[in-house]
C-alpha cells in the first residue's frame, strides 16, 4: 500500500513529514521508499549513476534505508531567473522551459511521473509519496502534477498536513478540504497538525472541533523540534544563522540571488555563527567567506559586481581571510567566464573576481553530475588538514586551471598560501574531517578553542541519527498504528 502526503501551503512540514513516515516504517521492518512527481528546488542531489533529483528526497530515501534513485523524483525544475526553469527529467537535463511553454507539456510529464511511481512501488513495495506546495491550488488543477492530478491518478489515500505555527489552522484545513475537487476529497484520509509550539494538549478542544467541521480524523498534533535535518529549498534560508549566532568563529556564506545546495553548509552551522549575507553587505569582521553554488553564474556575477561584492572579496584577501568558492563560487573566484549562450541570452566573456588564475568556458548543454571521492592536495593550513573528502559534482561549463596548485587530486584549484581555493565538490563541508580543517583553522587564528567536529564514521551517520530521532518524536504524537494499518493491510481505515 502507499499514501499521498499533501499540504495546506509550502514549508508546512510535507517533506518531514514523509521522512518520518518512512524511518517508521522502515524502523518496524516494512520496506518502503519516498516519491515526488515534480520538485522546484535548487538544492539537488546526484545519484550513484549520475542522476540529480531534489535532496529531500534523497534523505528521505537514507530515512527509508535505500539508495536514491532518479525514479523517487522525475521532475526537477531548478529556476534559473526570468521565469525559466532548467528541467531535469529522470535525472538529466530536459531543456530550460519558460513556465507558460512548461504547462504544455503537462500530459507527457505526468505520464512520466507516473510510470516513475509504479517502477518505485514495483521494486519497494510501500511508497509515501509527498506532493507540492499547497493542494487547494484551484487555478492549477488541470495541470497540476505534483498534487491533484497525480492524486487522481494513483487513487491512493491522502494525509493532509498544516502548519499551526503560521496561525489560521483551522481555515488552513477547512478551506483546502472544501476547495479540492470532488473526487479528491474523499481520499483525505487525515489530518496531521504540525508545528505546535508548547504542550499539545492544549489543542484537544480545537481537534475536535475541526474533525466536527470537516468529518476528517486528526491523526496528530506534532510539537515543534529542533532536531537537524536538511534544509529543502529556499524558503529555510529565511531560518538560517538564527542558532548560531554567538559562537566566536564567524563565517559569511554571500546569498546569491539563485544560491543552490546551501545544504552544503549545515554542518558548519552547527558549530559557528554561519551568516548568510546579501550581495553589498560589508564582509568584513568575518573569519571566512563561502562563495557558493548558483544556478546562473553569469547573471548572479552581475549583481554580485554592480553591489561591490568584488571590492569586499579583494579587502577580505589583503586582511588574509580565507576566501572559498563551491562550484559557481568556484567559477566567480576565477579570471574569466566565457558564455556560449547557455548561462545567458548573450555570448560574452565575463572578468571574474580573480582572485584564483582559472577560467571557466560554457560551451554547451551539458551537465557534470556525478559522486565522487577526492583526496586534499593543496597547500595551506585548511586543504593539508582535509584527507579524503566525498562529495558529488553538479555543474555545466568547464574550468582550465593554469599554474596553480590542485585543490584536491584532479579537482579545483588553490593559491600558493592555500587561504583562497575553488572546487566543484558539494558537500565537501558536510565531512567531518574537511569541517574540522576549516574550523580548527579559523579557531587557531582567532585564538578561542576549539572542540572537533565528532565523526561517528558508517555511512551518513548524523542523517540516520536525526531520522531515527524523528520518527521517534513523530511516533510519540501521531497515530502511527492507523497510518500503518493502511500499509500492512491495504486498509484505508476511516
Amino acid at each position: 500500500m502507499s499514501l499521498i502526503v499533501l499540504g495546506t501551503a509550502s514549508h508546512v512540514g510535507k517533506s518531514v513529514t514523509v521522512a518520518a513516515l518512512c524511518r517508521a516504517l522502515y524502523r518496524r521492518g516494512i520496506p518502503v521508499a519516498p516519491f515526488k512527481s515534480q520538485n522546484m528546488s535548487l538544492n539537488s542531489y546526484v545519484t550513484a549513476d549520475g542522476s540529480e533529483i531534489g535532496i529531500a528526497q534523497a534523505f528521505q530515501a537514507f530515512a527509508a534505508g535505500v539508495e536514491p534513485v532518479a525514479d523517487m523524483n522525475p521532475i526537477l525544475l531548478k529556476p534559473k531567473g526570468d521565469q525559466t526553469s532548467q528541467v531535469v527529467l529522470l535525472g538529466q537535463p530536459y531543456k530550460d522551459v519558460q513556465i507558460r511553454d512548461y504547462y504544455t507539456e503537462t500530459d507527457m510529464l505526468l505520464g512520466e511521473a507516473v510510470s516513475a511511481f509504479e517502477r518505485v512501488r514495483q521494486r519497494y513495495g510501500h511508497v509515501v509519496v509527498e506532493g507540492a506546495g499547497g493542494a487547494a491550488e484551484v487555478n492549477l488543477y488541470d495541470r497540476d502534477i505534483a498534487n491533484i492530478r497525480l492524486a487522481r491518478s494513483l487513487r491512493l489515500p491522502i494525509i493532509l498536513v498544516a502548519d499551526i505555527e503560521r496561525g489560521g489552522v483551522f481555515a488552513q484545513v477547512y478551506g483546502t478540504l472544501a476547495l479540492l475537487p470532488e473526487d479528491i476529497r474523499p481520499l483525505v484520509v487525515g489530518v496531521i497538525i504540525n508545528k505546535f509550539r508548547g504542550d499539545p494538549g492544549l489543542f484537544t478542544s480545537g481537534v475536535a472541533k475541526l474533525e466536527e467541521l470537516t468529518g476528517v480524523r486528526v491523526l496528530g498534533v506534532v510539537p515543534y523540534t529542533d532536531i537537524s535535518l536538511p534544509s529543502e529549498d529556499s524558503l529555510s534560508l529565511g531560518d538560517k544563522g538564527r542558532a548560531t549566532v554567538g559562537q566566536p568563529v564567524r563565517i559569511a556564506v554571500v546569498r546569491l540571488p539563485r544560491i543552490s545546495n546551501f545544504t552544503d553548509f549545515e554542518l558548519l552551522e552547527e558549530h559557528a555563527s554561519v551568516e548568510y549575507v546579501l550581495p553589498g553587505a560589508s564582509l568584513a569582521g568575518y573569519d571566512c567567506i563561502i562563495l557558493p553554488g548558483t544556478k546562473n553564474t553569469v547573471e548572479d556575477l552581475a549583481v554580485l559586481n554592480r553591489a561591490g561584492t568584488g571590492e569586499e572579496l579583494r579587502l577580505a584577501r589583503e586582511r588574509g581571510v580565507p576566501i572559498i568558492g563551491i562550484c559557481g563560487g568556484y567559477q566567480m573566484l576565477g579570471r574569466t567566464i566565457i558564455d556560449s549562450g547557455i548561462e545567458s541570452e548573450t555570448h560574452g566573456e565575463y572578468p571574474g573576481f580573480g582572485l584564483l588564475d582559472v577560467a571557466t568556458a560554457f560551451s554547451g548543454y551539458r551537465k557534470t553530475t556525478v559522486q565522487v571521492r577526492r583526496r586534499a592536495s593543496g597547500p595551506g593550513p585548511i586543504l593539508s588538514r582535509m584527507g579524503e573528502v566525498d562529495g558529488y559534482e553538479i555543474h555545466m561549463g568547464e574550468t582550465e586551471r593554469r599554474d596553480l596548485p590542485e585543490a584536491f587530486v584532479g579537482e579545483g584549484a588553490a593559491t600558493p598560501d592555500g587561504l583562497v581555493f575553488g572546487t566543484y565538490l558539494h558537500g565537501l563541508f558536510q565531512n567531518p574531517a574537511a569541517a574540522n580543517a576549516l574550523l580548527a583553522y579559523l579557531a587557531e587564528r582567532r585564538g578561542v578553542p576549539f572542540e572537533p567536529v565528532a565523526d561517528p564514521g558508517g555511512d551518513r551517520p548524523g542523517i540516520v541519527a536525526a531520522y531515527d530521532d524523528l520518527a521517534q518524536h513523530f511516533e510519540k504524537h501521531v497515530d502511527i498504528d492507523t497510518i500503518l494499518t493502511w500499509f500492512e493491510n491495504g486498509e484505508e481505515a476511516r
